[in-house]
């Protein structure tokens, strides 16, 4: 277990805004919809799979001053995402009609990834806010 948790603190811990959480997450997204695309003939259980540890990274990722935005952002990053791996017939109309099917046949990687964000920013507001009663309630430096 120690060692596990020497690995993850070795790990890269960027802050990012709540606009760049969001860039973030849908640059990686559309990044994985490309390469589902190129790999595995665009498979939405991929996809999916794919999106749960983004959404995870991008709640962590955060900074604590912007950790609302990390549920809202993840599912629009999964929709963006998700444009080159949707069917998509001819025209717009097609492409629109593809991208709207897959997020209703995907609806569950797409609420479990946004329960995994969410559950992240709940863990780490309760911690913050914890930290900052024992700041508070700590006698001062004499």
């Amino acid at each position: 277990m120690a060692r596990v948790v020497r690995a993850l603190r070795g790990m890269p811990n960027p802050r990012l805004t709540g606009l760049g959480s969001g860039l973030f997450c849908a640059a990686v997204m559309t990044l994985l919809g490309f390469l589902d695309g190129l790999l595995f003939g665009a498979s939405l259980t991929v996809y999916g799979v794919l999106f749960v540890p983004v959404s995870l990274l991008t709640a962590l990722w955060v900074r604590r001053g912007d950790l609302l935005t990390a549920p809202v952002v993840v599912p629009i990053a999964f929709a963006v995402g998700l444009v080159p791996v949707a069917e998509s017939g001819d025209g717009l109309g097609g492409r629109l009609m593809g991208l709207v099917t897959a997020l209703a046949t995907e609806a569950g990687w797409l609420y479990g990834g946004t329960l995994v964000a969410g559950s992240a920013v709940i863990v780490r507001r309760i911690r913050l806010v914890r930290r900052r009663a024992a700041a508070r309630n700590r006698p001062p430096a004499a």
